[in-house]
């Protein structure tokens, strides 16, 4: 399998250049990827070094593309209307894959089960509130089953019934991703068991009573569309 064939990934981004780096580098030793394209909607304020560290790295097997950015789910929106491949993998970019066959299985599970949106299981680089994740991939396991609920960092859709949804609310500012994955059937839907690692910034940022609440009440509200529009000061 070529996955250039199959997957487009898209990365919202904004003020990246410490980060986006590794993210890309780990991309780039995917097995299979070459020739695989990269859309990274940008929205960055920072006087453009970080599409000047994305411009300068030499990665051979990704073809990038900088576009128009925004809110994640204006970027994330902006990429899949780009996007022609049967599948599209939505990746945050503080998001760092290391093994190099995620993509492969993940896309050969998908078509030989038909499903239409799959996530991974996540742990911090730095090994800090691990055990917050711990215990979200087992209230995961318990409600895939009833609500799929699949983290904006990686999202690996079937792009068709990706349109068939409609694409993320563009009116969301905050959790667009859960929003968009509880429409998915149970049936449709699984978690890889496989890790993949991002930052701890979300969790030193608004600290963990704040994540571990808005998790929750985004479960409780999510037939609740007017809850989704506020950004519920998560972007201060």
């Amino acid at each position: 399998m070529k996955l250039k064939n199959k997957l487009t990934v898209i990365i919202p981004c904004k003020n990246e250049s410490l980060l986006i780096k590794r993210t890309l580098t780990l991309l780039n030793m995917q097995n299979f990827i070459h020739g695989t394209r990269v859309i990274i909607a940008d929205s960055s304020t920072d006087d453009d070094l970080t599409v000047n560290t994305i411009k300068s790295l030499l990665l051979k097997n990704l073809k990038i593309e900088i576009i128009k950015g925004g809110l994640p789910a204006i970027a994330r929106n902006n990429g899949a209307k780009l996007a022609t491949t049967p599948y599209i993998l939505f990746l945050d970019a503080d998001v760092f894959v290391q093994s190099p066959y995620v993509f492969f299985d993940m896309i050969t599970e998908m078509e030989e089960n038909e499903y239409e949106l799959s996530t991974v299981k996540f742990r911090t680089d730095d090994g800090k509130f691990n055990g917050i994740y711990a215990m979200f991939d087992i209230v995961q396991s318990i409600y895939k089953h009833f609500t799929p609920f699949a983290v904006g960092g990686f999202m690996l859709f079937n792009r068709m019934h990706f349109n068939i949804l409609g694409g993320f609310n563009e009116e969301d500012k905050f959790a667009e991703d859960y929003h968009l994955s509880s429409k998915v059937l149970p049936a449709k839907f699984f978690v890889k068991n496989e890790i993949v690692y991002t930052s701890s910034r979300r969790f030193v940022n608004k600290g963990t009573f704040y994540m571990v609440k808005m998790l929750l009440k985004s479960w409780l509200n999510k037939d609740n569309e007017d809850f989704f529009k506020s950004d519920h000061n998560y972007w201060n």
